[in-house]
Formats: structure tokens, sequence, C-alpha cells
């Protein structure tokens, strides 16, 4: 119960691992017709969320980190004389998990399980992802082993 942060938690229960996707999709009925921030609960960083309050409106502004050793690869590109977010194209950047989506995001989606990135490809294909590079600090902590690195 976040009370003495001045907010209400609203649980939503997966009746199996819905993957990000579905599990968003569950929970809009809970989340209702505006943007919402959309982050991982497995990463540490400094970036400043109340950022995300200004936002372009886009059916998803992401933000995105430089590659860390264990995805070299990177996810995305981010533009940056428009601010779009691409699925291709050089440099890529790692999405760091942190995220303002726009619930239409999920239109003609359907119950079960399923990704979220499809979704997020879809709409970049279109021009509607927009994006922003956090340059702090940031981990992603996901395995034990980066836990321990990051409380060293």
């Amino acid at each position: 119960d976040a009370r003495a942060f001045g907010m209400r938690i609203h649980w939503s229960r997966e009746p199996e691992c819905l993957e990000t996707g579905g599990g968003v999709f569950n929970a809009l009925p809970l989340l209702g017709d505006a943007p919402f921030l959309l982050i991982n609960g497995d990463i540490f960083c400094d970036f400043d969320f109340a950022r995300l309050l200004g936002a372009p409106d886009s059916l998803a502004h992401l933000v995105l980190v430089d590659n860390p050793a264990h995805h070299p690869a990177g996810d995305f590109h981010l533009d940056p004389g428009s601010g779009l977010v691409h699925a291709s194209g050089a440099p890529r950047l790692t999405f760091a998990g942190i995220s303002r989506i726009h619930p239409a995001l999920f239109d003609g989606c359907s119950k079960g399980v399923f990704r979220l990135a499809p979704l997020l490809t879809r709409a970049m294909d279109a021009g509607r992802v927009t994006g922003e590079f956090h340059d702090g600090r940031w981990s992603d902590v996901g395995t034990p082993e980066r836990l321990e690195t990051l409380n060293h």
C-alpha cells in the first residue's frame, strides 16, 4: 500500500506469465485512457522520471542508454534530429526499460501471452515512437552477478 507516497496500488493478476505485452494488456482496465509509465522492476538508475511527463505525444516514448557489456548490439536507433526511435539503423542503443506508453499502442491486441517488442516495432515503422538518451547511471540488474557488481 503506497499511501505514504500519496499513491494507490492496484494489482493485475496473471493466470500465467503473459510476457510484458500480455501483462500490460491485462492491466489496461486499471490504467485508464491516459499514457502511463512502464518501468522494468530490475533496473537501477538515476533517471528523473518526471521528465517523462513532458514527453512528446507518441504511442511510446523510450529511454535509451549506451549498450552495456552484456548487450553490446543494442536494441534500437535514436534519430537525434527527429527524436524518433527506429528498429534498425546505427548507432544502436539499449532500451533502458523506462518508457511512457499510450494505451492505443495495444489497439487490436487480444488477451494472452505476447511480447511488447513487436508492438513497439510496428509503431516505430509508423513513425509513432519517440525517445531520449539517458547518459546517467543505469544498470540492468537482471542476474545475481550484476546485482553483486552493483552493490560494490
